[in-house]
C-alpha cells in the first residue's frame, strides 16, 4: 500500500456542511486538522456528502483556504448522488489540480440530493452503481485517476466479494473497507485479489454510530478501545494499509501512527490551484 499513496495512513477529513451557522469558524478548524494530517505524513481522505448530508465539496473548500493540495497524498470520494455538470466539474476539477487518487461509491443519498440518470453517463440501466461510474470514468478520463473502491464486510460475503469482482473488472485498483473490529477472515481474504487494501479503523468509542452507517442495529459497547483496536489491527494486517474514521485531533497521535511515515511538510510537491 506505500506504493500506491507512499504512506500506510490514510486519515478521514471532512468538510463543513452547507447547513452549518458558524460555517466560517468550522472552515478553520478544517484547514488546521487539513494541514496536519500533511504533515503527519499521512493522505487526507475527503468524503462527498457523507450520510445523505449536503458539504461544501472537497476543491471549493481547498481553494478557497488556499491550501496546498498534495496530489499523492489527497483522496477524495466521489459517489453517484450529482447532477451531470456537477460530476463533470468534480472530475474535471480534479483532474486539472493533478489529484490522483479517487475512491468511487454508490452513495448515501438524501432528499436534497440529485441522482445521476444513466442516460448521463450513457448506459441503459436502471441505476448508476459504484461500478458503472468507475467505467464511465475510465472511459473518459483514461489513465487520469487510479480509482478505488469501497468493501463492507458486514454483508453477505458471497455477496460482497462477487461486487468487489466486478468493481475491480471496471477499473479499480485499491480496496478501502468498512471499520474492522479485530480478526475477520473476510477482510483477510482481499489480499488475493492483488491490489492495495485499508482497512477501516473506527477512533471513536461511538460504537453505534459505526453499526448505524454499516447497516446495523445500532448498540453502545463500553468495552471498546480504538487505540487498542488499532493496534491489533496493526499486528493482524502487516500488509495492508490503514483508514481512520473519526480520529481525535485533540491527542497526540505518536502512539497510534507507529508505522513508517513520511515526516516532510512539502513531500510529495504540492500541485498548485
Amino acid at each position: 500500500m506505500d506504493a500506491l499513496f507512499g504512506t500506510p495512513y490514510v486519515i478521514e477529513l471532512l468538510t463543513p456542511k452547507q447547513s452549518d451557522e458558524d460555517f466560517e469558524a468550522r472552515l478553520e478548524v478544517f484547514a488546521e486538522r487539513y494541514q496536519r494530517i500533511l504533515d503527519e505524513g499521512a493522505v487526507v481522505s475527503i468524503p462527498d456528502n457523507p450520510m445523505g448530508n449536503v458539504h461544501f465539496t472537497a476543491l471549493e473548500v481547498v481553494e478557497f483556504l488556499d491550501l496546498p493540495l498534495h496530489s499523492e497524498r489527497t483522496l477524495l470520494h466521489l459517489n453517484s448522488f450529482h447532477l451531470k455538470n456537477d460530476l463533470e466539474a468534480f472530475l474535471k476539477g480534479a483532474a486539472d489540480r493533478k489529484v490522483k487518487h479517487l475512491l468511487v461509491v454508490s452513495g448515501d443519498g438524501g432528499p436534497k440530493l440529485p441522482r445521476l440518470e444513466p442516460a448521463d453517463v450513457g448506459i441503459d440501466a436502471k441505476t448508476v452503481t459504484s461500478t458503472v461510474l468507475l467505467q464511465y470514468i475510465e472511459r473518459e478520463y483514461p489513465g487520469v485517476f487510479t480509482c478505488g473502491v469501497a468493501f463492507n464486510q458486514y454483508e453477505p460475503a458471497e455477496h460482497e466479494l462477487g461486487r468487489l469482482e466486478r468493481k475491480l473488472e471496471a477499473g479499480a485498483r485499491f480496496i478501502i473497507t468498512q471499520p474492522v473490529m479485530g480478526a475477520d477472515a473476510v477482510v483477510a481474504s482481499l489480499q488475493r485479489f492483488g491490489v492495495p487494501v485499508f482497512i477501516g479503523a473506527w477512533m471513536s468509542k461511538r460504537v453505534d454510530l459505526l453499526l448505524e452507517c454499516v447497516g446495523l442495529e445500532p448498540r453502545q459497547d463500553e468495552q471498546y478501545d480504538p487505540a487498542a483496536n488499532l493496534g491489533q489491527l496493526n499486528r493482524l494486517y502487516p500488509d495492508f494499509g490503514l483508514y481512520l474514521a473519526l480520529l481525535s485531533f485533540k491527542r497526540d497521535w505518536s502512539d497510534l501512527l507507529t508505522r513508517r511515515l513520511p515526516h516532510a511538510a512539502g513531500w510529495p510537491p504540492a500541485a498548485t490551484l
